[in-house]
């Protein structure tokens, strides 16, 4: 079963850009389509600056998800990345689904051939699966229930302890899911691109140049990254920390979109990128950042690229994300 897609049908992308008229205000022309569509916007954390700014949702992939769910909107606007443009699809079957840029994948995702997963899944026949969000609906309609950064802990501690668990596709929040929880998973070996290459010898050294920050990491970094974090967390809980937390710094091990709002919510406090291995600074994700605002724009405008798939992959998806939703509530 494979998701079907529809290309926007305008020049190429550099032909776009200047087909732009240069004095025309992006936000009040996306505020105008929201209302002619009866369109809303919803944007993932990692999403640059202005699209957070412009959104009528910004949240992790939880939020959004069950933002999707209730919506009354006729048009939903996904600015983030295919799965979870995917994931709003398969709840919402009768209303358009827009993607700014179509090649706005995830690497993570992506490490997860459904082909291949379903070989995986075949040599454990006594074990249930528990997928993260991140990952297409092929992998959703193989799953029994999926999860998030954050709820996977409360989901696996609701599985009765003598059933066996495929966790996929990520195979570093899966070993952090089995340190929290004490229980033995089995690790589709999967990761995502922006988590896997924090250098620990430099946040080490980032540490002592800033001796009163606070390490904060998301689960799916890698075990050498997380035992130096003071809390590891969700994006939402990261987010969270860092506004109620009375530490006035820190170093912050995730995408760097998610700064963006950090500050909003703290201008008062320091927000470091934990460094990453080829020397850079930052650790931006290089399929969230094709999403521009001049692509959220001409989707909206015209109404394309649209998400659309076949009605029985929809269904077998639909399954293990309302399982999720039902054991979140």
């Amino acid at each position: 079963m494979n998701l079907v897609t529809q290309r926007m049908e305008v020049p190429e992308t550099i032909d776009t850009i200047e087909a732009i008229q240069p004095d025309l205000d992006l936000f009040d022309e996306i505020e105008r389509l929201k209302k002619k569509l009866n369109a809303v916007v919803l944007a993932h954390y990692y999403q640059e600056p202005d699209i957070q700014d412009i959104s009528d949702v910004l949240g992790d992939s939880l939020q959004l998800a069950r933002e999707a769910q209730k919506t009354d909107a006729d048009v939903i606007v996904f600015a983030g990345v295919h799965f979870m443009a995917e994931t709003a699809k398969i709840l919402n079957p009768n209303k358009k689904v827009l993607l700014p840029d179509l090649e706005a994948g995830c690497s993570l995702a992506e490490s997860c051939p459904a082909p291949l997963f379903r070989q995986f899944k075949a040599r454990h026949p006594d074990a249930i699966v528990v997928s993260y969000i991140n990952c297409t609906a092929e992998i959703k309609a193989l799953t029994d229930i999926i999860c998030t950064s954050s709820n996977a802990e409360d989901i696996i501690r609701q599985i009765p302890k003598d059933q066996k668990i495929i966790f996929a596709p990520d195979k570093n929040l899966g070993a952090y899911l089995m340190k929290k929880t004490g229980r033995e998973l089995i690790l589709w070996p999967g990761s995502c691109i922006v988590h896997e290459i924090f250098n620990e010898k430099k946040l080490v050294g980032l540490k002592v140049r800033y001796p009163q920050a606070e390490v904060i990491a998301h689960p799916e970094c890698q075990e050498s990254i997380l035992r130096h974090a003071d809390f590891v967390g969700s994006t939402k809980k990261m987010l969270g920390y860092s506004s109620t937390s009375a530490t006035k710094q820190f170093i912050v091990a995730t995408e760097p979109g998610l700064i963006h709002e950090m500050q909003k919510n703290s201008p008062e406090k320091l927000f470091i990128p934990a460094p990453i291995n080829d020397g850079c600074a930052c650790n931006e994700c290089p399929h969230m950042r094709l999403n521009t605002l001049e692509k959220l724009y001409l989707c909206m405008k015209n109404q394309a690229p649209e998400l659309t798939m076949p009605e029985s992959l929809r269904l077998a998806a639909l399954k293990p994300i309302e399982r999720m939703l039902e054991m979140s509530k």
